[in-house]
């Protein structure tokens, strides 16, 4: 009989009492905005009536002097007078006021041309400070609430499931550290590390010099796994306690929880003061304000508030195919993922932009800094990128003085120049894009190439072997371990139904045959009339969703893990159904409100019940087993004691039982593969004297055998002894080792702790 829901066994124990705090005195108002020539107001309302953005209107406008101004001056540059001129103005109005008091309709007049001069500077301010949708649609605070109503829809939506898959608020501190399985519960650990610790200096020296996660080394965790944000909501976590704890303000209530089935009693804590729970709700904090990111791009994007809508929308009716954010929170792409987002729409601002100015590269830098420090990941990603913005160039979309703003070099491909190029194709009959990309694809495997031979590099050698299994028959241990997890194997069949039955694969398809068809006329256009100054469509920005969908297509296929990046980016170009540039000649007959409201409605059949069986996902973690086992070990085991084994155990080893471990989940790192198959060689057909050898000479004292891994497979070749035959063709055919150690371990081992699904041996020193 299963464990009963502990909603209702909650015992409050008496209140305790809290200190007393002060606060802080308020601050200043902020001065006034200065006021704006009325020709700026008008110049930052160039918008077309249906929403679409205003190109010409948005980049230069003829003054009355007939001199350019550019729509990204800066505030400082388009004041006349600058701010010595507002403060005159200002100063005149107050000696005004003592000589006598202005007359009613003055007054009046006055109050109304401040209040048109802080809109204008408001909406100045606006586009200046990156928030691009104030070009795209009027109605600024419209757009900006939906995506806050979207964001809040979302926060909820994913808090919400991953309560009612877990219960998690009605946990005890050790449920909730078992419930981050695998590496979720390394990345955690570190975040606990810096949580507990005497300062936040240092939990951070204790990070970049851990003796626990790959002993007896001392490693730079910070830097190794990309911890930097849990090193960010460990500070703002000390920095609420501390405060709220000044001020008196109680930030858990903790609860005695009868848990049943002659279980002890725990005790479970709600509210942000608990470390996990405020772990997470950052997490799904971060993740809500993506969902208002997209809707703003997608605005954006098609010129249409109905392009964002229709975005999100997408992204909720597939939201088990786009995220899995609700079910494991810790993973580097909870973190990571929505800093992309960010970094795409401002690449779409700049390559939208005919003028791009230093603001909006700065800001796409730090965007790329925020999407690569969290996730390893992030530089593949990026690489597609570059490939596809590369792809727009060579399409004639963007010159070469865009493309060196964003990438600041690329292989020297730039210093050739196009007129060269042309040149050399011209005498040999050769496509220019054929040599521009034979240089961009040679360049990158040649400089690839020499920094892992100059900084003697490994670590990313499992890539290339991991693509390599995916055309060929290649495989070895490495390989396997990473093939026979689903995460990594190819797209499920089943992924293209989903699509279709939420309509949003034919929605994109529609959107990118448009688009081929339309970049391929332009392609046409510029060939047979290249003295042509005007196009009817040269838009980089939309040929570059297009090209970055395509290389999303082609990872999401080879690795279902990357699907997080597919059908988020299928949301967004679902939005172009709204754009002017690509169905304009439908909207002379049809509102794009309409069209979209429509196409909700026949995506609302599949999408809604998808929703359904998302929200009817109820359970509640337990796993008595594996308590046991961390009880047994804090209780029974010296705190140096070491301990090898499977990967996801370890990492629940560190993080609740606080030893050292020879091996954990963080795969990437070639030091840590080769521990971990030397570790795993127990479920090898070697014999055990030469296992245990090996096992002496990483320190073990205690290997956690889980006779489960002796015979589970995800499909045919994947067992662990499977996997094992694969290098060690000598002992093919033996009895694996973790059979005959699951029933008797002497005389190399020795069997200190058991239960049905864990069992400790003692390494015995000879």
């Amino acid at each position: 009989m299963g464990r009963p829901r502990r909603g209702l066994a909650k015992k409050a124990p008496p209140p305790s009492a809290g200190g007393n705090g002060g606060g802080g005195g308020a601050s200043p108002p902020p001065s006034p905005p200065p006021p704006l020539p009325q020709e700026g107001s008008r110049r930052h309302r160039g918008l077309s009536g249906a929403g679409e953005p205003d190109r010409a209107l948005a980049h230069t406008e003829k003054g009355p002097a007939g001199a350019a101004r550019g729509l990204q001056q800066p505030l400082g540059r388009q004041l006349p007078g600058g701010a010595s001129s507002a403060m005159k103005r200002g100063g005149a109005g107050r000696r005004a006021a003592k000589n006598g008091s202005p007359r009613p309709e003055e007054q009046r007049e006055r109050l109304a041309r401040g209040f048109r001069e802080c809109q204008d500077w408001l909406r100045a301010y606006l586009n200046e400070t990156g928030v691009f949708i104030a070009r795209a649609d009027s109605k600024i605070w419209l757009t900006l609430i939906m995506a806050a109503v979207a964001g809040i829809l979302h926060w909820w939506h994913i808090t919400a499931l991953f309560e009612n898959d877990r219960h998690f608020s009605h946990l005890s501190t050790l449920e909730r550290e078992m419930a981050f399985r695998t590496e979720m519960g390394l990345y955690y650990s570190y975040f606990k590390t810096i949580t507990e610790a005497p300062s936040f200096l240092n939990g951070v020296w204790t990070i970049m010099n851990d003796k626990l996660t790959e002993y007896p080394l001392v490693i730079n965790t910070l830097k190794r796994f990309n911890v930097y944000p849990e090193v960010v909501v460990g500070f703002w976590y000390r920095l609420y306690t501390e405060t709220m704890n000044v001020m008196g303000i109680p930030t858990k209530k903790c609860w005695t929880v009868n848990r049943g089935e002659d279980l002890s009693p725990v005790e479970s804590c709600e509210g942000l003061g608990d470390p996990a729970s405020f772990y997470v709700a950052m997490i799904f904090l971060l993740n809500g304000l993506m969902v208002s990111i997209f809707f703003l791009y997608g605005t954006y994007l098609s010129g249409n508030r109905f392009g964002g809508l229709l975005t999100v929308a997408c992204y909720f009716f597939n939201h088990g195919e786009s995220t899995r954010v609700m079910w494991t929170p810790p993973l580097r792409e909870s973190f990571s993922y929505p800093f992309l987002v960010v970094q795409m729409l401002l690449l779409t601002y700049i390559l939208r932009t005919q003028n791009v100015n230093r603001r909006s590269l700065i800001a796409l830098s730090v965007s790329n800094v925020f999407f690569m420090l969290p996730w390893q990941f992030a530089q593949f990603v990026l690489l597609t990128q570059v490939a596809s913005v590369f792809g727009i160039y060579i399409l004639g979309l963007i010159d070469s003085s865009k493309l060196q703003k964003i990438l600041y070099a690329h292989m020297g491909i730039l210093e050739l120049g196009p007129k060269y190029i042309l040149k050399m194709c011209s005498r040999r009959g050769i496509s220019s894009w054929a040599i521009e990309g034979f240089f961009c694809f040679l360049g990158t495997i040649t400089l690839k190439f020499l920094m892992c031979l100059i900084f003697g590099t490994a670590d990313d050698a499992h890539i290339s072997n991991l693509l390599k299994s995916k055309f060929t028959g290649y495989r070895d241990f490495h390989t396997s371990m990473y093939t026979c997890a689903v995460e990594f194997d190819f797209m499920e069949k089943q992924t293209p139904v989903k699509y279709m039955k939420t309509l949003l694969l034919p929605v994109v398809l529609v959107v990118f045959s448009v688009i081929v068809m339309k970049t391929f006329q332009h392609v046409m256009c510029r060939k047979e009339l290249p003295e042509r100054q005007e196009d009817n469509f040269n838009h980089g920005e939309i040929v570059y969703h297009a090209l970055q969908l395509m290389f999303f297509t082609v990872l999401a296929i080879l690795f279902m893990r990357l699907k997080l990046f597919l059908t988020p980016h299928m949301c967004i170009m679902a939005s172009l159904i709204c754009s002017k540039q690509l169905f304009g000649w439908l909207f002379s007959k049809i509102q794009p409100g309409t069209l979209v409201l429509a196409i909700l409605a026949m995506m609302a059949f599949e999408g809604v019940a998808n929703l359904q069986r998302e929200w009817s996902i109820v359970g509640e973690f337990s796993n008595l087993p594996q308590e046991e086992l961390l009880l047994w070990i804090k209780q029974k085991t010296k705190p140096d004691a070491v301990f090898a084994g499977p990967m996801p155990t370890m990492a629940s080893v560190k993080l609740s039982a606080l030893r050292p471990i020879v091996n954990h989940p963080h795969y990437e790192d070639a030091g840590l593969r080769a521990r971990t198959k030397t570790v795993y060689s127990m479920y090898s057909r070697k014999p055990a004297k030469e296992v245990k050898r090996e096992l002496l000479k990483l320190g073990v004292n205690y290997y956690i055998l889980e006779d489960s891994w002796c015979l589970r497979r995800s499909k045919p070749g994947c067992s662990m002894p499977e996997i094992w035959d694969i290098e060690d063709t000598a002992n093919v055919g033996k009895v694996p080792l973790c059979t005959l150690m699951s029933m008797d371990s002497r005389p190399y081992f020795r069997t200190v702790f058991n239960n049905n699904i864990y069992k400790v041996l003692e390494v015995t020193r000879e």
